[in-house]
């Protein structure tokens, strides 16, 4: 469990392009001064140190890594943003979280279970309270959708609660993402994560609500304000991960989000629309002005 601590006011965020901006423009809704650098976690400490930070935030990092980076900064006496060391370290080990997971009643899915993954978003706060955001899925294109319609809704809530479980037994604060396997129509627990996951923004389009900047109040202490019988999903939404050609620019228009940090850097494109044929017009619309008529139609040749 994370410490209840003031915000932090200048933590430096591990990682560039947009998974940086995004936890920048998180932070600075709440009047937080951010930094950004890549590289090891004890190079970033002693960077970190260099511009007087007081926090350092692992971004999108997998649990590996974050648990050096809990260790570098346990041991130079910087405030880490994330996990604790001990739930990072059962994330890395396939055979601990599994064991932990049954211990909270999840079901599991069997040992390289090779069904369709499902991933749900939880933020967790300090006093045990933990809701959960919508089932998601990466398809092979490797866009990423939600809610699932092969889900029905019964079937989302019941993923919710178990991973809602799960995380409640863990004392994990802020935000997670808990992984399934559905095989023969049977649910299985399949790995448990740290956020964020760079999938925000699809639940941002279907519920209203920003996990990041949730996530930084929760690490001030404060309590989840939301009640999971108020979370609704509201509609469809996709986002694709782009490399844009030079002088690709996006008109906007409803639904269409471009999240990108400029040249060089992937950008992030997240449509929504209330029914599913809203959601495949606009994104054919949104692919096309980025990428070409051809290249739209090529990647929506499956939809």
């Amino acid at each position: 469990m994370i410490s209840s601590h003031p915000l932090p006011r200048r933590p430096l965020i591990v990682g560039d392009g947009v998974a940086a901006l995004r936890l920048r423009q998180a932070a600075r809704e709440l009047g937080i001064t951010t930094y950004s650098a890549e590289g090891e976690p004890e190079g970033l400490v002693a960077r970190a140190r260099e511009l007087g930070c007081d926090a350092l935030h692992p971004g999108e990092t997998p649990p590996s890594y974050q648990w050096r980076m809990a260790t570098a900064c346990r041991e130079a006496g910087l405030r880490f943003l994330g996990q604790s060391k001990t739930l990072l370290a059962a994330m890395t080990d396939e055979g601990t979280m599994r064991r932990l997971m049954q211990e909270a009643g999840l079901p599991l899915a069997p040992v390289e279970a090779t069904g369709p993954q499902v991933r749900v978003s939880l933020l967790a706060d300090g006093a045990g309270r933990v809701v959960h955001l919508a089932p998601r899925q990466t398809l092979p294109d490797g866009s990423s959708l939600a809610p699932l319609a092969w889900l029905t809704p019964e079937r989302s809530a019941y993923l919710g609660r178990l991973a809602g479980q799960g995380v409640a037994a863990l004392g994990a604060t802020g935000l997670v993402e808990a992984r399934f396997r559905v095989v023969d129509n049977a649910v299985g627990f399949d790995a448990l994560a740290p956020g964020p996951n760079g999938e925000e923004a699809l639940d941002e389009s279907l519920f209203g609500l920003d996990p990041l900047l949730t996530q930084w109040r929760l690490w001030s202490g404060e309590r989840l304000g939301e009640r999971q019988s108020g979370l609704r999903a509201r509609g469809h939404a996709r986002l694709w991960r782009l490399t844009l050609p030079e002088g690709a620019r996006l008109d906007g228009g409803p639904g269409v989000r471009l999240d990108s940090a400029g040249p060089g850097h992937a950008s992030r494109l997240v449509v929504w629309g209330r029914r599913p044929g809203d959601l495949h017009g606009r994104t054919r619309r949104a692919l096309s002005a980025l990428l070409g008529e051809d290249e739209a139609r090529k990647r929506l040749a499956d939809d």
